[in-house]
């Protein structure tokens, strides 16, 4: 269940105390209205990763409604998110949440915000470096490499599994020019967290 600490009866949010700066930014990047967030909670209700998120997405909106960015940069729900849509699907007012959330990670990245979930910042950088790369994800060389640097025999029963039925390839299947992708890196200025 979402947890989020109750503030003291002598903390009160007034309108002075919201960051401007911050309710701008997250509303630009992520080109949604949240303030029509009206906490009806069928965004956490429909969640499918919301038993292991905390605090719950209704929860994040409030945060950024709020102006409360340390908490919004800081919780790992962020970072759960997987941008499946069935939260903004189901909502009410339509609002782009997993728009909210990407706009949250890249703020917390871009302000060196304590990360809640350091492990899926590393297989995102995995992902990102096999683009570069390849031009697309080689996912064996991922797992590899994730996991090299954790906890390498964890999962090894499922990776033998996959490699059975043939769902990992053994070499990396590349686009005809690879160069195209680190121009486009280069450009957009992608790069690893």
């Amino acid at each position: 269940m979402g947890k989020i600490e109750m503030m003291a009866e002598s903390e009160v949010i007034t309108h002075a105390d919201l960051d401007k700066k911050f309710l701008r930014a997250i509303r630009q990047k992520a080109g949604a209205d949240f303030s029509r967030c009206f906490q009806c909670k069928t965004c956490s209700a429909g969640c499918p990763f919301s038993e292991i998120m905390d605090p719950f997405p209704n929860v994040v909106m409030r945060f950024v409604q709020l102006g409360l960015m340390k908490e919004a940069l800081e919780c790992s729900t962020i970072w759960i998110c997987v941008s499946c849509n069935t939260c903004s699907i189901q909502c009410p007012q339509a609002i782009d949440i997993p728009g909210v959330m990407d706009a949250l990670r890249q703020m917390a990245i871009s302000k060196k915000a304590h990360i809640a979930e350091p492990d899926i910042v590393h297989f995102h950088n995995e992902v990102l470096h096999s683009i570069k790369k390849y031009g697309r994800t080689h996912k064996l060389e991922i797992m590899m490499k994730y996991k090299l640097k954790r906890d390498w025999f964890g999962d090894l029963d499922v990776g033998l599994k996959m490699l059975a039925k043939r769902k990992l390839d053994l070499t990396p299947s590349k686009i005809k020019k690879a160069g195209v992708m680190k121009k486009l890196f280069k450009k957009y200025k992608l790069k690893q967290i």
